[in-house]
């Protein structure tokens, strides 16, 4: 009886696994080997050997993004230092206003949705992570965390393009 329990608790716990696969799970590493060429409005994945400059992007619970906004030279290749000050995790994404608006009404309806591109980074508390972003084209652009609450409670950034 007691091989019949062990077997059946074994069976369970390895079907409930996926229950907890998601979450507070780690999103898939940023080095990747291969550089997307992707052309997005608001330019493409940078080549961290190529980086021409750092930003530091702190990510505070109080819903706000220091810098709240930022220069970058078009064609500039930037490497974002995300860093959560925070007790809660954070994401930033850059993306325009109209694409940022889209996804935080996708979050609200699948908050536990799990994305992984290179405009944007999830940040546990206490940690940091890093995008690089090549700006190819002049404008106004964003960045902001899309998880649901913290777009709405203003946590957004803007990035001008010259």
């Amino acid at each position: 009886m007691k091989t019949v329990q062990a077997v059946m608790v074994a069976l369970a716990l390895s079907l409930s696994s996926g229950v907890f696969a998601h979450g507070e799970k780690a999103h898939a590493s940023k080095e990747k080997k291969t550089i997307s060429t992707e052309e997005k409005p608001f330019g493409r994945e940078g080549d961290p050997k190529k980086v021409t400059r750092t930003v530091k992007v702190d990510m505070s619970d109080k819903m706000r993004f220091t810098p709240e906004t930022l220069e970058i030279k078009r064609g500039d290749i930037v490497r974002f230092e995300a860093k959560n000050a925070g007790k809660i995790k954070h994401e930033m994404v850059i993306g325009t206003m109209t694409e940022l608006k889209e996804h935080a009404e996708v979050m609200k309806k699948h908050p536990g949705m799990e994305h992984d591109e290179p405009y944007m980074a999830h940040v546990a508390p206490g940690k940091a992570e890093n995008i690089v972003w090549q700006f190819t084209k002049a404008g106004e652009f964003y960045y902001a965390c899309l998880i649901p609450g913290h777009f709405e409670a203003g946590m957004v950034g803007k990035i001008v393009v010259r």
